[in-house]
């Protein structure tokens, strides 16, 4: 089994590898690390929570040169959160080094960061917007760096981000290595990745994340209840490291959490309405465990890595069905278990028989004295409706089993 320190890293390097705990690569490291040595432009295809953040971090500090002054590589994130995120990553590898990193996001101030840059680091991480902007300030010199990185490539793209990374990788040199990180790779990007890429490596590791792994899904009636008191049942059953509570829009977000915070819950909020200081406090706040529920919208089911999720609650389903397999993803991540709530009510049916049809499997479960009991398959009933008899079409008696009159027959008219 290859260990990091088989790899020919520089002693700093192999030294923080060994503060940061890590013995063995991942998969996705295994294959992505000896590539990005080669300098072989490639895409690595991998669902979070498989370590493709020092896939690439790793190889790329190895091969800056801290004598040119220089930007020599670049690294994009779609969100605020995933490039403070990865540079918080990058500084654990570089700290005890000369190297210079900067991190470029918007909701900082401009100017201070453009002063910043009379000294040009040797790498770079941000926002697709923020760079771009500084690129066009012309601050920011990327004409002579040899690397580009787009980290969750697909979700770059759904944010309408790939112009802004066309406008700075076109002013990169021709020989710019490109290196791509998704978990999926959407038809419509292919052309901007053919543009830069000449038959790059693809490395896929897992087409789909082993939905099972590690996972059990509850499903819980609502029932004639209120939600608020379907979830607090289900809160009295569990004890969470870290619990995730998805809602779909800011007031609704904003609303349970003050019902929680009534009932003297601890709990915080992320959501896209939150300004990038309080964004960054809330994050700092979860991060020390001062929470142990968390309300947010799906900014957090792919914008935000948040460690340690033991739990995920479908407060309500998603409007957009594909954003579920986000969700529950926050949880069991590295090796981990985690444990994924929905709550549904009979107008979900339809919804929870397409995630179903995802490869979900379910387990139909209610919460009864704070102990979970397993209720009957949440289709039991439906299947007694399809072998109930049916009347045979065109019958001209009703289910009463009387002829209609006359009065009746014109009225259906």
């Amino acid at each position: 089994m290859v260990q990091f320190k088989d790899y020919s890293l520089q002693p700093f390097l192999q030294e923080a590898i060994q503060r940061i705990g890590f013995t063995h690569p991942t998969p996705i490291q295994e294959a992505m690390i000896p590539m990005i040595l080669k300098k072989k432009s490639a895409i690595g295809q991998a669902h979070t929570g498989t370590g493709k953040s020092h896939s690439f971090l790793i190889p790329i500090v190895e091969r800056l040169e801290v004598e040119e002054e220089r930007v020599q590589a670049i690294i994009t994130a779609p969100t605020r959160e995933l490039a403070e995120q990865l540079h918080l990553e990058l500084r654990k590898l570089i700290d005890e080094t000369s190297l210079h990193s900067m991190l470029l996001i918007g909701g900082t101030y401009k100017l201070r960061t453009m002063e910043k840059l009379e000294r040009q680091p040797h790498i770079v991480i941000g926002t697709p917007g923020r760079i771009r902007d500084l690129v066009e300030e012309q601050a920011l010199q990327v004409h002579e760096a040899d690397i580009l990185v787009i980290d969750e490539a697909d979700l770059a793209f759904d944010m309408g981000f790939i112009e802004d990374i066309d406008y700075f990788a076109s002013r990169m040199p021709k020989t710019l290595e490109m290196y791509v990180f998704s978990a999926t790779i959407p038809e419509n990007l292919r052309p901007f990745l053919n543009k830069y890429m000449s038959k790059p490596e693809h490395i896929q590791i897992g087409s789909k994340r082993p939905l099972t792994d590690g996972m059990h899904y509850s499903l819980v009636p609502v029932r004639s209840a209120e939600r608020y008191t379907r979830l607090r049942d289900v809160m009295s059953a569990i004890n969470p490291y870290l619990a995730i509570i998805f809602v779909n829009t800011r007031d609704q977000a904003e609303q349970l959490a003050q019902a929680l915070a009534k009932d003297g819950i601890p709990v915080g909020q992320i959501h896209g309405d939150l300004t990038p200081r309080e964004r960054r406090r809330m994050m700092r706040r979860i991060r020390d465990l001062e929470y142990q529920y968390i309300v947010a919208t799906d900014l957090a089911s792919r914008g935000i890595d948040i460690p340690g999720v033991s739990h995920v609650i479908n407060y309500e389903l998603p409007q957009d069905l594909q954003y579920f397999i986000h969700r529950v993803g926050r949880t069991a991540r590295a090796g981990l278990e985690g444990h994924a709530i929905t709550l549904y009510r009979p107008s979900d049916e339809e919804d929870i028989d397409a995630i179903e049809a995802k490869g979900v499997p379910f387990t139909h479960e209610d919460v009864k004295d704070g102990e979970w009991v397993q209720l009957r398959p949440r289709q039991s009933r439906e299947r007694r409706k399809k072998t109930t008899p049916k009347m045979r079409q065109g019958s001209k008696r009703t289910s009463k089993g009387h002829r209609p009159t006359a009065k009746e027959r014109k009225r259906k008219r």
